[in-house]
C-alpha cells in the first residue's frame, strides 16, 4: 500500500494557507482562484486550523453572517485531524471516512509538509488497484 510521503512526492507538497485574521471572503477568493476546497489557517509555520467550504456553508451562510466581516479564526475548524508521512493511504482513507473530513494536513514533527484531499487518496487507491488487477491478469494469462 502506498504511503503518504510517496503520494506527496507524486502530487507535490504545495498547499495554500491564510492567517487567522484574514476574512472569510479573502479565504474564499483564494480557494476560488486555486480551485481548492480548503485552506490551512497558519500563524507563521504553526497550524492553527483549517477552513473549508463546509465551514463556510454551515457557519456563515446558514447563520446569515457576512463573509466580508468575519475573520477565519471565528469559524475555522481548530481541532485539525492530521496524518503523518509514513502512514499509508488506506489509513488515510479510514481516518477521512471515520471523521467525515475531506482534507488532511500532513505533519512531520511540528511542521506541515503537505495537504492530502479525499480526491488524492481515491486516485491513489484506484491507481494501485488497477496495477494489482493488471498484474493478476498477466499472471492468470501466463504472460509474466
Amino acid at each position: 500500500m502506498k504511503r503518504i510521503d510517496q503520494l506527496l512526492r507524486e502530487k507535490g507538497t504545495d498547499f495554500w494557507s491564510v492567517v487567522p485574521g484574514a476574512t472569510v471572503f479573502e479565504a474564499l477568493k483564494l480557494m476560488a482562484a486555486k480551485n481548492i476546497g480548503a485552506v490551512l489557517v497558519m500563524e507563521g509555520d504553526r497550524l492553527e486550523g483549517i477552513f473549508s467550504e463546509r465551514d463556510y456553508a454551515r457557519k456563515v451562510v446558514l447563520d446569515g453572517k457576512s463573509s466580508k466581516d468575519i475573520p477565519v479564526r471565528q469559524i475555522m475548524t481548530s481541532k485539525v485531524v492530521c496524518i503523518h508521512p509514513e502512514q499509508n493511504i488506506e489509513e488515510c482513507m479510514a481516518l477521512m471516512t471515520d471523521k467525515r473530513i475531506r482534507h488532511l494536513p500532513v505533519i512531520e514533527g511540528d511542521r506541515v509538509v503537505g495537504l492530502i484531499s479525499l480526491g488524492d487518496v481515491v486516485r491513489a487507491m484506484i491507481s494501485e488497484q488497477s496495477f494489482i488487477i493488471s498484474q493478476l491478469e498477466h499472471y492468470i494469462s501466463g504472460s509474466l
